[in-house]
C-alpha cells in the first residue's frame, strides 16, 4: 500500500488531533493545520494526497483555502461542515471540493470517505496498479470475478452467489438500468416469472455494501424501471 499524506485544517484543536488519531491508526501520514493559511503553507512544502479541511476558521476560511489550492493541486478535498452551513456546504462543492462531512460525525463515516477519495485518485493517476482483468471498481466498491470477492473501502464483504452475480452484471455496465425482469434473465439464465425475489436481493446487497442504505451512494432505484449502479 502506498503511504498516503493526509493534511487535516480544523482549528478546533480536539477535532484536529483526534482525526490525527484515527488516520494514523488506519497508516496514513497526517499534517495538520489551525487554518487556511497554515494548511496552504504545508501544501507547497509536503506531497499531500488528501486534505479535510473545516469551513469556519481564523485567518483564512475553509471555502478560501479549498479555491486557492484548486488552481494548482488535484488531490481530493472533504469539507467538513455544521448543519447550519448548508450554503457554504453547496458553495465548497462547486468550488471544487469532492466530498462533505457534517459535524458532528462517527469517525468511521470520516474515515470510509477518505478511502473512498484516495482510491478514486489513485486509480486516476496511476498510483495503484491493477494486473487483473476481471476487477471492476466504482468509486470504494470492487469486485473480483477471479477471486468472487467485494470490497468496500477496502473491507471484505460476504455476499451470496446471487448477490454476487447480481453486483457483477451491474458494476460492469455503471448507469446502465436494469429491470427485474432483465437481472432475473440475466442472472438465472431463465425467462422472468415473479422478479419480486430480485427486490429481496438488491434489499439484502444494499445493506452490505451501503454507508446509509436509507440514502444509497451505488446501488440505485430507478422509479418504475429497475437498479443500476451510480458511476462515481
Amino acid at each position: 500500500m502506498k503511504d498516503y499524506h493526509v493534511l487535516v485544517v480544523e482549528d478546533d484543536k480536539e477535532i484536529l488531533d483526534g482525526i490525527g488519531i484515527y488516520l494514523k491508526n488506519q497508516g496514513y501520514t497526517v499534517f495538520k493545520a489551525s487554518n487556511g493559511i497554515e494548511g496552504l503553507e504545508i501544501i507547497e512544502k509536503e506531497e499531500i494526497h488528501l486534505a479535510i479541511v473545516d469551513l469556519m476558521m481564523p485567518r483564512m476560511d475553509g471555502l478560501t483555502m479549498t479555491m486557492k489550492l484548486r488552481e494548482k493541486h488535484e488531490f481530493p478535498v472533504i469539507i467538513l461542515t455544521a448543519k447550519s452551513e448548508e450554503i457554504d456546504k453547496v458553495n465548497g462543492l462547486n468550488i471544487g471540493a469532492d466530498d462533505y462531512v457534517t459535524k458532528p460525525f462517527a469517525p468511521m463515516e470520516l474515515l470510509a470517505r477518505v478511502n473512498s477519495q484516495l482510491r478514486r485518485y489513485s486509480k486516476f493517476h496511476g498510483m495503484t496498479q491493477r494486473e487483473e482483468d476481471n476487477v471492476y471498481v466504482i468509486g470504494g466498491l470492487e469486485l473480483n470475478e477471479d477471486t468472487v470477492q467485494v470490497t468496500v473501502d477496502g473491507n471484505p464483504v460476504k455476499m451470496t452467489p446471487l448477490e454476487f452475480k447480481i453486483l457483477a452484471l451491474l458494476m460492469k455496465h455503471p448507469g446502465q438500468v436494469f429491470s427485474s425482469d432483465e437481472i432475473y434473465e440475466r442472472v438465472w439464465n431463465e425467462r422472468a416469472v415473479g422478479t419480486d425475489t430480485i427486490m429481496v436481493h438488491v434489499r439484502n446487497i444494499r445493506e452490505k455494501i451501503e454507508i446509509n442504505p436509507r440514502d444509497p451512494k451505488y446501488l440505485k432505484v430507478v422509479w418504475g424501471v429497475g437498479y443500476k449502479i451510480e458511476k462515481q
